[in-house]
């Protein structure tokens, strides 16, 4: 889940790049909803970004609406929680980057592999027919059978344990009871709690048959994560994965957006270093014991945004999907490795 939140808990980020996981022209916000500028998909849609379901705001809810108090009380007492976890008030922390050794780093990688563990059981969901609502009622179970806290839940007051994102919406989309079809593309963003530590991984899956379009974009964008993965290692500049990601975007026709980005990730389920995916040159230098994340997005169109009502659900604003592979990797004597694979 990259490091962009609603509005009203922009304050509690001080640092430089807080132009970007805030950037207000990207939003009208009128008293105390935000609401999306108005939607003009072009005319040659089909015939621009390929065949699929767009998914408009008014869309969004298919019966009751979605409770604005998240359902904290569906995870048993007696599994552990994050601090934010009653309150839904997120802490970042913007001091310095850690460096884990030992025993942090095995309650990290325990972290790390349920939620790769997680994501493939999400995988194994994903078929014609499944409401996101029912993905997110079965991930959440499989994630507290393992004695573990879907991180997602009330952070910053986020309604449910998973981001379930389709077609056109870029990320944080809340679960529903729309019903996945035949030609959708969906990223399921994951992050687990356990022994104090969050580890976070998603990927965008097709459900079904999806457009030579569809397949291209999702080919192109989990190859460019593996790719950016390669570049990291001690010495590396953090300002490199971005000047590595962006080109390698427009050279196939794809945008990125920048409001989003990687993060940091540990005790907190966002910490420096903040991790960019489009061309940047903040300083940073990579060293043994970071862990962070990587999670580029492909728009097919357009990087301008819109937010729908919710406050959270981001959309490309021309209707163009959007696709997205995260992982989190922790940086070695001799380079990188994924602890999500």
């Amino acid at each position: 889940m990259n490091t962009t939140l609603p509005l009203k808990f922009s304050s509690l980020y001080k640092t430089p790049c807080s132009r970007i996981l805030f950037s207000l022209n990207k939003r009208t916000y009128t008293g105390r909803t935000l609401h999306p500028k108005k939607i003009a998909f072009p005319p040659d849609f089909q015939t621009q970004f390929g065949s699929y379901d767009r998914i408009y705001p008014a869309r969004i809810y298919t019966s009751k609406p979605i409770p604005r108090k998240p359902s904290v009380e569906l995870v048993p007492s007696n599994v552990s929680r994050p601090a934010y976890a009653n309150l839904g008030i997120p802490l970042f922390k913007t001091t310095g980057i850690p460096k884990l050794q030992h025993k942090e780093l095995d309650k990290m990688k325990v972290a790390c592999q349920l939620a790769a563990d997680t994501l493939l059981y999400a995988k194994s969901l994903v078929v014609p027919g499944v409401s996101t609502l029912e993905l997110d009622t079965k991930i959440r179970r499989f994630i507290i059978n393992k004695n573990a806290y879907p991180s997602p839940l009330n952070y910053a007051g986020f309604p449910k344990s998973i981001c379930t994102s389709i077609n056109n919406i870029i990320a944080h989309g809340i679960p529903d009871n729309r019903l996945l079809i035949e030609g959708d593309i969906i990223n399921i963003d994951i992050t687990v709690f356990i022994n104090g530590y969050h580890g976070d991984t998603s990927a965008t899956f097709m459900v079904g048959q999806v457009d030579e379009k569809g397949k291209d974009l999702l080919h192109h964008t989990k190859y460019v994560l593996a790719e950016a993965i390669r570049l990291c290692g001690p010495g590396a500049r953090f300002s490199s994965i971005g000047n590595f990601i962006e080109p390698y975007g427009i050279q196939n026709g794809y945008t990125t957006n920048n409001i989003f980005s990687g993060h940091g990730i540990g005790t907190s389920f966002h910490q420096n270093p903040l991790i960019y995916h489009f061309e940047n040159d903040e300083p940073g230098i990579m060293e043994v014991g970071n862990v962070f994340t990587i999670e580029p997005m492909f728009n097919q169109g357009s990087k301008d945004t819109v937010f729908y009502p919710d406050g959270w659900t981001v959309s490309t604003k021309d209707g163009g999907r959007s696709a997205q592979f995260e992982h989190t990797i922790i940086i070695t004597d001799n380079g990188a490795e994924i602890l999500t694979k």
